[in-house]
């Protein structure tokens, strides 16, 4: 179960991911909000991602620890950790997606979901 320090909005969350992932520089971040498509499993999926596997796994600390910093939320199921090529944190409303580059390339899941509305997130902190 999740704990949780006040109520926040699936919006908030995303916004809480994002930041996460921003202080750790994740790459090409992008927000797809999926709750005006029917039968979607979340309101949201964050994906990005790092240069490496330790990149990765950076990543998905800092998404862990800013969420629970923020809004008190733990993961509800987080896979991947063992080698780091796709960790998969969800929180049920707001699902985070953080790949190594060649695999995000080779699943294309930004694609799969072409109904959705899609928010390319520009990181300021990026010198790219």
């Amino acid at each position: 179960m999740t704990k949780k320090k006040k109520e926040i909005t699936s919006n908030e969350l995303a916004d809480l991911v994002i930041k996460g992932i921003q202080e750790k520089m994740g790459k090409e971040v992008v927000k797809l909000g999926l709750s005006n498509i029917s039968n979607a499993v979340c309101d949201y999926f964050i994906v990005c991602h790092g240069t490496s596997n330790i990149h990765v796994e950076s990543i998905a600390d800092s998404v862990i620890y800013e969420v629970k910093k923020e809004s008190g939320f733990i993961p509800v199921h987080k896979e991947g950790f063992v080698n780091a090529e796709w960790i998969l944190i969800d929180y049920f409303d707001v699902v985070v997606h953080i790949f190594q580059k060649n695999k995000r390339d080779f699943y294309h899941l930004e694609d799969l979901w072409a109904d959705a509305k899609i928010e390319r997130i520009k990181n300021d902190k990026e010198t790219q």
